[in-house]
């Protein structure tokens, strides 16, 4: 269990104010000059020790992606880009960040801006956000005022211009280049890769995209230091991570955790466990919607981490932790999110506009018992002909949910075929 004094995000229920003098009261913007002034080298340095990954989804080493910016000015500029475009189902620790903590993430900005030599930032907000980003900007407009952002930002020689830009509420623009496309204006449509951000981003500049979560940890990173960040969780998956629970338990909420901690744990230390006791427990989705599922069984056992759940055909993603009992049709469930993931569809890969759409159709009759069981095979395939092979990873978020499911619910898709075909026999 992560003590109180290892909590990064002291404000998550806002239970105190979010704007900038109660913001310093806990610890933010402390001698944020003097971390600048240690340099490029040493801030990124920082980050790889500390064994950070993205908190966005794809747990890729942060400290990693930094460094793949250019190393020398060419005199253009370069680009900071915050993902706040949380649309992830299941998905809501971002918002709490933004609303109640949102100095973390500007002295993050700040801090990440000047260890990649970015001199402009923008913070995409999901266009639901109203409240959040009227903070955000508000917070910004404080900021600039105390000189902590802009010209000579903090009194270190570092400049940084942050610009709050609120999206239109689509999915897709949760993917980093379909963000990009979207800021220049553009139908938010994912690039193909290479290249890649850090060589050609935004306008055509070195970019790098990062998820608010991963941003707003990097000033107590630095504070603390790196190897105190990696003392906590297991090596690979280290640090805090803000795990979202909903669905079938008794208290559903935000909470920050310590990597790696069990799933069973979370659930009944945090949640009040499972709705009816956990032999209730039908299965868990363990982060955020993309992800495969999991049933009671591996729940016993598995860590909340980016490594273990892998293990178990699963994945952290998010850290959003969807809980359904017994009583949950779990088929409809899963359609529900084919559904979704049709509609969000850019339509640019034929695999995802095409495939999608199969993948709900099926569902929904499988639901009801009309097919043959030959089509559980048929709608695998499907799956598979999908998954890696889309220009981003929607294709993969609409997949994976449908293998989970019959992968470890496979006889309730088949009993429902063959109820449907005694009844009309009778």
């Amino acid at each position: 269990m992560l003590k109180d004094r290892d909590r990064i995000f002291t404000n998550l229920y806002g239970e105190q104010d979010w704007r900038l003098d109660a913001a310093r009261r806990r610890g933010d913007w402390d001698g944020t000059k003097d971390l600048i002034l240690k340099g490029r080298e040493w801030l990124v340095q920082q980050i790889k020790d500390s064994g950070l990954r993205g908190r966005g989804g794809a747990g890729f080493p942060t400290g990693l992606k930094w460094s793949f910016m250019p190393k020398k000015a060419d005199g253009g500029p370069v680009y900071l880009v915050v993902n706040a475009d949380e649309s992830e189902p299941g998905t809501c620790k971002d918002r709490e960040i933004l609303r109640h903590e949102p100095h973390k993430l500007l002295e993050g900005i700040v801090l990440a801006g000047a260890a990649m030599g970015c001199t402009h930032c923008y913070i995409y907000v999901r266009g639901e956000f109203v409240r959040e980003a009227q903070v955000l900007e508000a917070a910004v407009a404080e900021a600039y005022e105390a000189g902590l952002l802009g010209k000579n930002a903090c009194g270190s020689g570092y400049d940084i211009e942050v610009v709050v830009h609120r999206g239109a509420g689509a999915y897709i623009c949760g993917e980093e280049t379909g963000l990009l496309e979207s800021l220049e204006g553009k139908k938010g449509q994912p690039r193909l890769k290479p290249p890649f951000p850090a060589a050609v981003g935004l306008y055509g500049r070195p970019t790098t995209v990062n998820n608010v979560e991963t941003i707003a940890v990097v000033p107590t990173i630095l504070r603390r230091g790196a190897g105190w960040f990696a003392g906590l969780g297991r090596p690979n998956n280290t640090g805090t991570k803000i795990f979202c629970i909903s669905g079938h338990v008794n208290h559903p909420c935000t909470v920050e955790e310590e990597m790696g901690i069990p799933l069973k744990e979370l659930l009944e230390r945090h949640a009040g466990g499972v709705r009816g006791g956990w032999d209730n427990l039908l299965a868990v989705i363990p982060g955020g919607s993309s992800v495969p599922l999991i049933p009671k069984a591996v729940c016993e056992t598995v860590l909340m981490d980016f490594d273990s759940l892998r293990e178990v055909q699963s994945g952290l993603g998010t850290a959003g932790v969807i809980v359904m009992d017994r009583s949950t049709d779990i088929v409809r469930a899963i359609a529900r999110l084919s559904k979704f993931y049709m509609h969000e569809s850019c339509g640019q890969c034929t695999p995802c506009r095409e495939g999608t759409g199969w993948l709900w159709r099926m569902l929904e009759r499988l639901a009801e018992g009309r097919g043959e069981i030959e089509e559980i095979d048929l709608l695998w395939d499907v799956s598979k002909q999908i998954e890696g092979h889309t220009i981003c990873a929607l294709g993969d978020a609409a997949a994976w949910p449908v293998q989970g499911l019959i992968r470890h619910f496979r006889d309730e898709l088949e009993r429902r075929i063959l109820e449907r075909k005694m009844r009309r026999a009778a």
